[in-house]
C-alpha cells in the first residue's frame, strides 16, 4: 500500500517540462531564429529581424509559466530580473520592452494579424496560421 502511495505521490509532484517555441507570422520571410538571436529581441540588443525589418516582439503576461520558462531558458533570469532590467533600460530610454499579451491566445491572434510579430509559446499551444522559427527545450 505505501509503495502505490509514494507512486501516487511522485507521479503528482512529476513536471513536464513544455517545449516552447518561438513563432512568427507565416508570411515572415524568416525561417529559422537561433538562440542568440532570440535573446537579443527579447532583452533589447536587436530589434530587427535578420532580413532588416522591425520585429513587434510579443511577450505573455507576468504571471503566465511559460513566460518564466522562457527567459530562464533563455537568460537564466527570473521574471522579476527581467522586469527590473527593462526598468532600467525603460529609464535611460534606449528601447522599449516586448508588448505584453494576456495569453497565448491573444498572442497568436497577434501573430496572425501582424507579418512582423514575434512571439514564444507552448508548443502544446500551436495552431495554423503561425509559423515556428525557433524551439527551446
Amino acid at each position: 500500500m505505501q509503495h502505490i502511495a509514494l507512486c501516487i505521490l511522485t507521479a503528482l509532484t512529476f513536471q513536464v517540462s513544455a517545449e516552447i517555441v518561438v513563432v512568427v507570422n507565416p508570411d515572415n520571410p524568416t525561417d529559422h531564429l537561433s538562440k542568440r538571436q532570440i535573446i537579443d529581441l527579447y532583452m533589447g540588443r536587436n530589434l530587427y529581424f535578420p532580413n532588416g525589418e522591425l520585429a513587434l516582439r510579443l511577450d505573455l503576461a507576468p504571471d503566465s509559466e511559460i513566460r518564466a520558462e522562457f527567459y530562464q531558458n533563455t537568460v537564466k533570469k527570473s521574471v522579476a530580473q527581467v522586469n527590473a532590467y527593462w526598468a532600467k533600460l525603460l529609464f535611460s530610454g534606449r528601447t522599449t520592452p516586448p508588448m505584453i499579451m494576456k495569453n497565448s491566445k491573444q498572442l497568436i491572434e497577434t501573430i496572425k494579424n501582424n507579418r512582423n510579430a514575434l512571439g514564444y509559446l507552448d508548443s502544446n499551444d500551436l495552431e495554423e496560421g503561425i509559423k515556428v522559427v525557433g524551439r527551446l527545450d
